[in-house]
């Protein structure tokens, strides 16, 4: 029986490396480098056949009943989580949930997570779900979930066990500030997770804030909605845009050069991609036209703005279209394409690195804000730590354009300059406000000191755009008699 399966397996194996061999002589023509790299058939038998063994014998003999299902499906996952953090297998059910996930409806808690050294940890809560309301912040590390241990679980697994049916609690073991941090426990409630990507609201009769979350199938359409309400209700007195792409874990690629488009003239290039084969590069370029009609845009991004925000903020900093202000974002410089499988999963596999108008990858590096603003003190104790980057994610890729950017810096322009944060001045300052209401506004919200201080930039630039448009009352009348314009003394 145990010869009769490794003999039935080995067949498999060996028909599928004659289906991969047999699809390769069209790329035979042109030899690349990387193919004559490559192992040929034979050592790629020989490991497929390494593989069966070692299949064979767990199957047997491990000490518990374990499923053919499991073991392979493990054996993929790990070997594409190997190659680097956002690379994976997806079997049927999960494949499902992160199609339903990408039309922005879900059932979960509302929280971007990824694993480093066998901890999950957070990227950013989504807002306005349970996870948000909790109170858990970036860079939050999950160890336990319902008193099981997240070493034990693969990422995906972790995922798993979070989501849920609506209306069920899960008690997440948290330390926030690294693993020195003290633990505590949250309950949550799950729930539908209806993602609305864009919000928007005005301020001072004269400002357009639109809200980015994520960027999902539904956020162009949002946030045509959104520009079309403001438009209408503000008019000629509108004097520009924050957009406020802060703990956006991102989403579609489409969607970002989509959003990116809305704010750039047509033809500027938005984002381009590199990958292994030089077929595979591609230009994006925007297509709609400048719907804020150059108007000063103010962009605020921190370390949890990852991917598609990134690409959004990277655009319009490079092409000069906005102020990029915040901290600096986490880094994700890679293309996930999504590959459907036979067996209704798929494989999510890294393709592509993208890079700003100006050349620049952000890989593990991020995008550095022209100005730096450091939120406000009660945001920096939720936030206490290390912030989770790119960078830090074992396996991340390398950033492939730092030394060039080094030597290119003169064309980025000077340093970011750096804004402190309220509470940044002496020791007695900080004790002026004490009492129930300190860090509160009127309507009782937390005080956002980097947002304010993107209001105070966004009028800032308007004020100096319309006095240097407006007539010099010290210049000479046009009507005046004499064709000198050199005043003479009566």
């Amino acid at each position: 029986m145990k010869a009769s399966f490794k003999v039935f397996l080995s067949l498999l194996l060996f028909l599928a490396v004659l289906g991969w061999a047999a699809s390769t002589p069209l790329l035979a023509e042109s030899k690349t480098e990387a193919e004559e790299e490559s192992p040929d058939a034979r050592d790629t038998f020989k490991y497929l056949s390494l593989f069966s063994d070692v299949l064979e014998r767990t199957r047997i003999d491990y000490v518990d009943s374990v499923t053919d299902e499991k073991l392979i499906e493990n054996a993929l996952n790990g070997m594409l989580s190997s190659l680097d953090p956002h690379s994976g297998y997806l079997n049927k059910k999960s494949f499902q949930e992160m199609q339903t996930q990408t039309r922005g409806e879900f059932g979960g808690l509302g929280i971007e997570v990824t694993m480093e050294d066998n901890i999950v940890k957070v990227v950013s809560p989504i807002d306005d779900t349970p996870a948000a309301r909790a109170g858990l912040q970036p860079n939050d590390l999950i160890t336990h979930i319902n008193d099981h241990p997240v070493t034990e679980l693969t990422l995906s697994e972790a995922v798993d066990r979070m989501r849920g049916a609506p209306g069920t609690k899960i008690r997440l073991t948290l330390r926030r500030g690294g693993l020195a941090g003290k633990p505590f426990d949250v309950t949550i409630t799950r729930a539908i997770i209806r993602i609305k990507s864009v919000k928007y609201e005005i301020k001072d009769d004269s400002i357009g804030y639109i809200r980015v979350s994520t960027f999902n199938e539904q956020t162009q359409g949002v946030l045509d909605d959104a520009l079309e309400s403001i438009d209408r209700k503000l008019g000629k007195k509108l004097i520009g845009f924050v957009i406020d792409l802060r703990n956006n874990p991102g989403g579609l690629l489409e969607q970002a050069i989509s959003v990116s488009s809305t704010f750039l003239p047509s033809g500027v290039p938005v984002v381009s991609t590199r990958g292994r084969h030089s077929e595979d590069n591609q230009v994006y370029l925007s297509k709609m036209g400048d719907r804020a009609e150059k108007r000063p845009i103010v962009v605020m991004v921190n370390g949890g703005s990852a991917s598609a925000s990134e690409i959004v903020a990277g655009a319009l900093q490079d092409s000069r279209r906005a102020i990029v202000v915040g901290t600096k974002s986490f880094g994700k410089g890679s293309v996930q394409t999504i590959i459907p499988l036979q067996n209704g999963g798929a494989m999510r596999l890294t393709t592509a690195r993208y890079y700003t108008p100006s050349g620049r990858s952000i890989q593990a590096e991020g995008i550095e804000p022209d100005i730096v603003v450091q939120p406000a003190k009660v945001e920096e104790i939720k936030a206490a730590g290390k912030m989770l980057r790119e960078a830090d994610l074992r396996g991340a890729l390398a950033n492939d354009t730092k030394k060039k950017r080094k030597k290119d810096a003169s064309k980025h322009g000077p340093a970011p300059e750096t804004l402190p944060g309220p509470d940044s001045g002496n020791e007695k300052s900080k004790d002026k406000d004490e009492g129930p209401d300190k860090g509160k506004t009127a309507d009782g919200k937390a005080f956002d000191y980097q947002l304010a201080r993107a209001y105070d930039l966004l009028r800032g630039i308007a004020l100096y755009e319309k006095r240097k448009a407006a007539p010099d009352p010290k210049a000479p009348s046009e009507d005046a008699s004499s064709g000198d314009a050199t005043p003479r003394a009566q």
